[in-house]
């Protein structure tokens, strides 16, 4: 690519790190999720949420266990007030959940920012002003001693007004644009804040540390969050807070790296929503955490349900392979994909399993509320026995036998290649019935009755024949043999190593069994049929002709 002269590195290392965090191999418990949906994440989109909207995604973020949820910038507009005002005399804030509101340091908005507030019970007002060298230079262009000292402004009006309202609420500082700013001096700026402030411990604040635009790979971000956890005052008193964005596709890189360097809480939104490439999406690091036995905290088993309300009141679309609550994340269409997750599920049902550890399946489908018959295993033309095997055993109760599996796993690939499509399990289904049960075209055997003697069993079988019903016999030394012998001297051919398997069905109609039948033809080829019946030795001769029948019409 031309122009790369034109860019330079735009974050400073953190000085004298000893990449601490880097010793650690995984998160043991969550930090304090904080959703910024109602805030970052409804000012990125293309059409804001309404009022209802908005409160219809509070209530979901309630109910999928958010105990601080951003709901605003209430300063910002009439939309903005009125949903907190609803919020607090609606009395639609559970007493268990903190409400949290944005404001820059500056006086008017300040004061309109905690009248919003009135009468809430419990609430963080959450304080900002941009620190960064590119922020201080073409934007505001202040040397840094105002930077600071509009930082102080604004805490020493957040005292104030907290004062007039009985102390009640918690702060938040972010100096943002983070991580373009020297450590060194959002080390000053945070401590200058936290000296008008003094946290307590029954009174901790929030410093909270953004990627406000991803500058760097994730391990800097984490020697800079180590950093100021090392170097913080009042850090027993003071949570620190991480709010990556995604410019890089590197946030939740950003937010686990950060959580092992001393992170206490994340700001982020459900499925990443936000300015441009988004905000760390809090689904996939806290279920990132599931996955490696850590209870995130956070009720993430309806994934459909929270996908619903998502796409719906944001006008959003989840990518399908979005991790965890995209359509087709655990969707296996390649043949030895689905072989071995099929291997896999079988091996737990025979086995006494403590541990998830299906491959291909980083999580159970089913602890997010998916389903192995519809969003595991998926046909098209690149599935396979396995699969495909999977499906019409767990939906339908066809258990194949191993080697009929292959044959019609080549049957309903070609389906699938012919029509380029994805296939449906009922799809899949009916193609299995229409090439394999039952068949009667063009021998057609619709009675037979058995004589039995010492040594052999007399098979009369009738076929519908274009010139009327015969009647043809033949022995055998059992039921089936002698069936297949009477269906040779009336067709004049011949086959052996005929195999036969006969099951219940499982799903269904429990009275109905289901037989599998293969024969060996003089120029080597096997043929396949299947029998469905309520009488068994009907079953089974129903499987014959079908696999006679597939051979016929093959030619």
């Amino acid at each position: 690519m031309k122009n790369t002269e034109k860019y330079t590195r735009q974050y400073f290392p953190a000085p004298s790190i000893q990449m601490k965090w880097a010793e650690k191999n995984y998160i043991t418990k969550p930090p304090v999720w904080c959703s910024v949906d109602l805030r970052d994440g409804n000012q990125a989109l293309m059409v804001p949420m309404n009022l209802e909207e908005k409160l219809e995604f509070f209530k979901l973020l309630v109910d999928i266990g958010f105990k601080e949820i951003e709901v605003g910038f209430p300063a910002a507009s009439e939309t903005e007030y009125k949903f907190l005002r609803t919020l607090i005399e609606e009395n639609l804030i559970p007493d268990d959940v903190t409400v949290q509101v944005l404001t820059q340091s500056r006086e008017h908005i300040i004061k309109k920012t905690f009248e919003s507030l009135r009468g809430a019970k419990n609430a963080i007002v959450h304080l900002y002003n941009s620190t960064s060298v590119a922020q201080r230079e073409q934007v505001f262009k202040k040397p840094k001693q105002e930077i600071i000292d509009i930082a102080i402004a604004g805490a020493e009006l957040f005292n104030k007004y907290n004062a007039e309202e009985g102390n009640k609420y918690r702060f938040e500082y972010s100096p943002e644009s983070f991580t373009g700013t020297e450590p060194e001096f959002a080390l000053e700026i945070c401590n200058a804040v936290l000296d008008v402030w003094k946290p307590t411990p029954d009174r901790k604040v929030i410093i909270n540390l953004p990627v406000t635009v991803q500058v760097s790979m994730p391990h800097v971000y984490a020697n800079q969050v180590e950093y100021m956890s090392e170097n913080l005052k009042y850090r027993e008193n003071v949570l620190i807070s991480l709010h990556p964005h995604n410019d890089r596709g590197c946030a939740v890189a950003d937010t686990e790296m950060g959580i092992l360097a001393g992170a206490d809480r994340v700001e982020g939104t459900l499925f990443g929503n936000g300015e441009r490439t988004g905000n760390v999406d809090i689904i996939t690091v806290a279920l990132n955490m599931y996955s490696q036995g850590v209870d995130p905290g956070l009720e993430l088993g309806n994934m459909p349900r929270i996908t619903e309300v998502y796409e719906r009141v944001t006008r959003m679309h989840v990518y399908d392979r979005t991790p965890y609550g995209g359509k087709l994340v655990f969707a296996a269409f390649s043949g030895s994909h689905q072989d071995a997750i099929a291997k896999g599920m079988k091996w737990r049902e025979d086995h006494t399993c403590r541990y998830w550890t299906v491959p291909y399946l980083p999580i159970d489908p089913q602890d997010v509320g998916r389903e192995y018959e519809t969003d595991v295993i998926r046909i098209n033309s690149q599935s396979g026995k396995g699969g495909i095997g999977y499906l019409l055993e767990h939906n339908y109760g066809y258990v194949l036998p191993s080697k009929m599996r292959e044959d019609v796993g080549y049957t309903v690939k070609g389906y699938s290649d012919r029509s380029h499509k994805e296939l449906s399990a009922d799809e899949v289904r009916d193609i299995f019935r229409n090439e394999y049960i039952n068949l009667e075209t063009p021998v057609n055997v619709i009675d037979c009755h058995f004589v039995r003697n010492s040594d052999s069993i007399k098979a009369i079988i009738t076929i519908d024949a274009p010139e009327g019903h015969v009647d043809v016999s033949a022995r055998g030394n059992g039921r089936l043999d002698a069936v297949s012998n009477a269906l040779k001297k009336y067709l004049g051919i011949e086959y052996s190593n005929l195999t036969y398997s006969e099951h219940a069905l499982s799903v269904g109609s429990s009275s109905q069994a289901a037989t599998y039948v293969s024969v060996t033809f003089e120029d080597g080829k096997i043929s396949w049929g299947a029998g469905v019946h309520d009488d068994i030795i009907f079953a089974s001769v129903n499987a014959l002709v079908s696999a006679i029948n597939r051979k016929l019409l093959s030619k």
